[in-house]
This record gives C-alpha cells, structure tokens and sequence, in this order.
C-alpha cells in the first residue's frame, strides 16, 4: 500500500474512534436539543480524567449547589459534567406535565452520552437523580463505568415510612394529622406532606435533612443564586404520575460497581433502603457518614471527593 494509502486509512480509524462531537467535550457550557426541552450542561475538570456526569436532585433542584460545593474538590481529579435536567437550572422548564417522566429523563442521560460522544460515563447522583442513575445503569449497563448514589432513594415507601416512623416519635400529634390523610390506596404508612402546613412544613423538611441549620441556609441560599430556584414544573409532574410509589426493582440489571453514601443523620432519605440496596445490587457497596444531612457533600465536600475520586479512579 502507499504512503498515501496508509494515511487515509489513518484518518478513517481515527474518525471512528473520535468522538461523535468533540466540541460537546470541551470546558464550559454547553446545550443541545432533547426531545421537548433544550438542556444545558457545563463541562469541567482535567480532559482525559474520567468523564462523570453528576445529576442532581429535586426533583427540580438544578446542579448548581453540587458543583459550587463540591466540584472544587472533584475537579482536580475528574472530568465533570453538571447536567441540568429539563425544569431545572438552565435548562428549558415546559410548562406541559406530558414534558417529564422519569423515562424521558433517563432517556436525557443518554442523549448527552450520545452528545459527548463518550461510549461510558460514570454516574454521580444525588436525590432524585439517584433514580435517573439506577434506572440509567439498569437500562444501559455497557454504557456505565461506576456509579455513586450521594442520599439514595430507591424505595419511595420505604423511605416514606422511615419519615413517619421519626414522626411519631417527635411530634405524635403532626404524626396522627399524616395518617389521618393517608389516602385508601397509600403505599405509606401516613402521608407526613400533610402533617405540617405553609412554612410549619419546610421547617419540618429542614429538621429532616439538615442536622446543622446553617447548612440548610447555604443550601437555599445556593438553590435560588441568580433565579436558578425550583419552579416545580417536573416535580409536580412526576408527583402526579407516583413519584411517591416508586421502587427500584432492577438491582441485578444494575452491572457496574456502585457506591451508596448515605447521611447517618439524613432522615429524608434514611439509611435502610439505602443499605438494602447496595446488599441487592451485584457490585455493591456503602458508607455512611454519621452525623450528616442530605447534603453531605455540602457539609464535608473534601471527605466526599475522596471518597469519590478513590473509588470511580479504582483499578485505572
């Protein structure tokens, strides 16, 4: 073959091999088009470091206090992508309930694996996007490297009973308000969204997820920074469609190694689903940080990028 011959063949190998957009991969914002909403992520990190993409809670929450407090950390060691789900952040926020299911938002994930061109990621979730995760992971197992679940939620009754039992421990009276408005056909023991009203019921929800209040400020204080706040468009669809009913039942599908960190003093996500999840999943593991909330990677970022970076660089 000639010299040409063998360039050409040079460059098809390497168109191949490239990534489908390499632009998508480059540091900073970016947006591309899903199905109904157009979605913004932001790249940073070292380039050929691991390529995670983290996806946040809320539902609705948007990935800006995650990467404010922890991506510092994670970004000396990691290829981050903060990924704003439709109705969140900056991206798009449809007013349609049609717009969001947590089926179109697993399919998101992997239209932005597809964007980045990347033939596996890592997952980084928190909250709710621990669902996205789960149900990424289960769905796409040869596109998954290794996922963490930062305060899991994979059993929405399990985790709702773990609130009403705290319940009736510390304020029996709230307690019989919530069981008073369980519905016939409730999976929980009580509905604790009813126990308290108006901002009875977010202090409520604070006390739940944050041990140290001021933790709980910097938190909203982050949320809200430059009118990035929860507007609820996806999370009351997905509470209309039974969010509160959901239950991971795909653990074995769930092929790649997993690491559940759970708050020892979360008690909106509370411990025993979390661990009866990462004793289900084939490759699972867990550590619990005690005496932390929610939002343990708030509370101790330098601890949670550690523990992080060691197990999503394991084996490299």
């Amino acid at each position: 073959m000639s010299v040409l011959g063998k360039l050409l063949v040079l460059a098809g190998a390497l168109l191949v091999f490239a990534p489908h957009n390499a632009q998508a991969q480059t540091s900073g914002v970016h947006q591309f088009q899903a199905p109904g909403a157009r979605l913004w992520y932001r790249m940073a990190g070292p380039p050929g470091a691991p390529l995670v993409v983290f996806l946040h809670g809320g539902p609705g929450q948007g990935s800006q206090t995650f990467a404010k407090f922890a991506g510092p950390a994670l970004e000396r060691d990691l290829r981050m992508v903060y990924l704003d789900q439709r109705g969140s952040g900056r991206s798009e926020r449809p007013a349609a309930a049609s717009a969001y299911s947590i089926t179109q938002m697993t399919d998101d994930v992997e239209a932005l694996r597809v964007q980045l061109g990347a033939q596996r990621i890592a997952l980084v979730g928190h909250s709710f996007g621990t669902i996205l995760a789960l149900e990424y992971a289960a769905r796409y197992p040869e596109h998954v490297s290794r996922v963490v679940l930062a305060a899991a939620a994979p059993d929405m009754p399990a985790l709702a009973d773990g609130i009403c039992e705290r319940l009736a421990t510390v304020d029996p009276a709230a307690y019989a308000r919530a069981v008073g408005a369980r519905s016939s056909d409730g999976v929980a023991k009580c509905n604790f969204i009813a126990a308290y009203e108006g901002e009875a019921r977010n202090a409520f929800f604070h006390r739940n997820m944050y041990p140290d209040p001021k933790i709980g400020a910097l938190v909203d204080a982050s949320d809200q920074a430059d009118g990035l706040g929860n507007s609820g468009e996806s999370a009351g669809s997905l509470l209309a469609q039974g969010l509160t009913a959901y239950h991971f039942d795909r653990p074995r599908d769930v092929k790649a190694p997993v690491l559940v960190i759970a708050g020892g003093a979360d008690f909106q996500t509370v411990e025993a689903p979390q661990r009866a999840l990462a004793d289900a999943l084939p490759q699972g593991r867990m550590l619990t940080y005690e005496g932390d909330g929610h939002f343990m990677f708030v509370e101790e970022p330098e601890r949670f990028a550690r523990d992080v970076v060691s197990f999503l660089t394991a084996g490299r």
